[in-house]
């Protein structure tokens, strides 16, 4: 379970934050804070893994607030203004997200964060496959966000600002562009082939020239993507 800490001076804020984070049944809210000064003693009595902060409050600004943290969790900064983008990324924070925040929107940081926690456990063994990821992702279709388990997950499909997930027994169509699933999936997993295509690199039946086979079905390679497989034919 992640432990969440949310601050905010505007109480609408909040909820939404509630409301989106409990669908993840992962992620707990430890405390809900009106500003950041309300915060500091929660941080030292509480273990916290990820924080939503807003950056324009009373007294301490969330900026303000982060820097001042010698060992600050993961933030997500949360807040109408785009103005403190640059500052924030500076801080090497898991997401900025702009207010009114879509849950479409809060899905991806929270796919985010999700990545980076299972950086450091991938670096010590970056050849060794069943030491990788997170097992999972969330898509949305069909106005429901669904879980899908990587292992169920045969290869992804472009249609423009959507992607077919093509599972064993299931195809989801979802509103998400492919070069954001390139980004976000974890790369010992998966491989992109073609401009419309991301596979399951356990997945692939038989390699052939110009073509990836799974399942039986033949996918093409792309000019620009052949060199990135290679790598799995070497020993």
């Amino acid at each position: 379970m992640y432990r969440c800490l949310i601050i905010d001076d505007e109480p609408i804020a909040i909820r939404v934050i509630r409301k989106h984070l409990s669908v993840f049944s992962d992620f707990g809210v430890v405390a809900e804070c009106s500003n950041a000064l309300e915060a500091l003693p929660i941080l030292q009595q509480e273990t916290i893994d990820l924080i939503f902060c807003d950056i324009q409050m009373p007294q301490l600004t969330g900026i303000d607030f982060i820097r001042s943290l010698s060992h600050p969790p993961k933030i997500i900064f949360t807040t109408a203004y785009r103005d403190y983008a640059v500052d924030a990324f500076e801080l090497n924070v898991v997401d900025y997200l702009l207010k009114p925040i879509s849950f479409e929107r809060f899905t991806k940081a929270i796919n985010h964060f999700l990545e980076q926690e299972v950086q450091p456990k991938e670096m010590p063994h970056s050849d060794d496959l069943s030491a990788n990821t997170r097992d999972f992702i969330f898509l949305k279709a069909d106005k429901k966000h669904y879980k899908i388990n990587l292992s169920d997950i045969l290869y992804f499909e472009s249609l423009g600002d959507y992607v077919i997930a093509h599972t064993a027994g299931n195809k989801i169509v979802s509103k998400e562009r492919i070069s954001h699933l390139a980004e976000t999936l974890p790369a010992r997993r998966f491989i992109q082939i073609h401009r419309s295509y991301i596979v399951s690199i356990d997945k692939i039946q038989s390699l052939g020239p110009g073509f990836v086979e799974i399942k039986n079905k033949k996918l093409p390679v792309g000019r620009n993507y052949k060199a990135d497989l290679s790598w799995l034919l070497t020993d």
